[in-house]
């Protein structure tokens, strides 16, 4: 087979083999519901090596349930010991290994060369993916990693989609994985020194606190109370804070690229994020490969993501390189439309009466959405509540307060409520 036909026969079995849909999970109630909702895998961390501190992370007991629970469904579980670490930290890791080993982990996500090695001499047969931490940004740097033994390469955030077809070309045989949603970095795939250098809190060691988005002004060093106005408003400018990274838009040039690999950023986000997102992506996928994928699908999906918390969105690097434009100058928080306001329990066919457990305060009348991990809501009135000592109430206020509300249309267990802020 001559060589351009044999690249053209894998770039048909790329597009064929069905992409994978990776989610982030900070504990185990956010790993059900990534599952739940559509995910084919999920990364997380332990109590040590991982980059999100600030996420609850699996203790041993919380890994094992985790794996159970993603195997039952013929998923997969990746962790992540992609720290930059320093010797002291590398104490017990030989330890740690064997553990993850021994759970039966899918794969592990490392950056650092020496991890790599401990892996390798431990578990010679574990799968390893390279972290965006490491930033592979060629296909040099690629076929050198898989000639080492590395399965799949989580690519640096700073590549077009040109870039990462040439690259999935080239070395046609390594998995490629790509980050399509969340937070940004303004450093280069994540390696960041402003966090350590503000407050000591390592970002390459897990415990960033996010100084890209503080508010800054520019001093000149003789002029010490002398600000250069570059403002945009009186509390100053947000000059290092990017826009989040979206590409529900974008699926048909993303898989034909040659990407294997769909990462969704937010392991501290919440469960309805989680499912929210990871379903909208798992439509649009899924509407690809049926033929079915369109603009005013993207539109639908991006507005269903957009009914939680978020800030405005780019394409990062994907399309072009990233200006102005991508940049969030007038502050750092939340776009917030919706609340999310509770889970189904369970439903009675019978007595066509919702179980609920309550997230955020509900009261009688409110005009709600409730959703599962197919397309589409129901939209429903709140017309009666009923605790679980069978009294009428006004309102569900109580942290996971349980109530009842009489549904003629069918929900599901698992399903979600949110409502719109008034």
């Amino acid at each position: 087979m001559t060589e351009w036909r044999l690249q053209l026969k894998i770039k048909e079995v790329q597009i064929l083999k069905k992409i994978e849909l990776l989610a982030p999970a900070g504990d185990l109630d956010k790993l059900k519901m990534a599952i739940d909702y559509g995910a084919d895998a999920i990364y997380l961390a332990g109590e040590a090596y991982g980059l999100r501190t600030a996420s609850k992370n699996f203790t041993d007991e919380k890994m094992k349930e985790a794996v159970e629970y993603v195997h039952e469904r013929n998923k997969k579980i990746y962790v992540t010991m992609n720290i930059v670490p320093h010797d002291l930290d590398l104490v017990g890791i030989e330890e740690y290994v064997q553990k993850l080993v021994k759970l039966k982990i899918d794969a592990l996500i490392i950056s650092d060369p020496g991890i790599f090695s401990v892996i390798k001499d431990i578990a010679p047969e574990m799968e390893v993916h390279l972290s965006t931490q490491a930033s592979a940004t060629n296909s040099l740097t690629i076929k050198f990693w898989k000639e080492l033994g590395m399965k799949r390469i989580v690519l640096a955030r700073e590549l077009s989609l040109e870039e990462i077809r040439k690259i999935k070309d080239a070395v046609p045989d390594v998995d490629l994985e790509a980050f399509v949603h969340g937070a940004m970095c303004i450093s280069y795939s994540g390696r960041c020194l402003l966090s350590n250098y503000m407050t000591g809190r390592d970002a390459n060691r897990g415990d960033c606190a996010q100084a890209c988005r503080w508010k800054y002004r520019l001093v000149e060093e003789k002029r010490p109370n002398e600000y250069y106005p570059i403002v945009e408003e009186d509390g100053g400018t947000f000059i290092f804070n990017s826009k989040d990274l979206c590409m529900i838009e974008y699926i048909p040039q993303l898989i034909e690229s040659g990407i294997d690999s769909f990462k969704i950023e937010g392991r501290v986000k919440s469960q309805y994020y989680v499912a929210t997102v990871i379903r909208s992506y798992r439509i649009a996928t899924d509407a690809y490969y049926r033929g079915e994928y369109t603009a005013e699908l993207a539109q639908r999906l991006l507005n269903e993501i957009k009914k939680v918390s978020y800030r405005d969105f780019t394409q990062g690097f994907f399309l072009k390189k990233p200006n102005e434009e991508d940049q969030l100058y007038e502050n750092s928080s939340y776009i917030r439309d919706y609340d999310f306001v509770g889970i189904v329990l369970d439903y009675d066919k019978e007595k066509k009466m919702a179980k609920i457990e309550q997230r955020n305060r509900i009261f009688k009348g409110d005009e709600v959405e409730i959703f599962g991990p197919e397309d589409g809501f129901k939209i429903c009135n709140i017309s009666q509540m009923i605790n679980e000592k069978g009294e009428e109430i006004e309102v569900a206020n109580h942290a996971r307060e349980v109530f009842f509300v009489p549904l003629e249309e069918e929900v599901n267990r698992g399903d979600l409520i949110r409502k719109k802020i008034s």
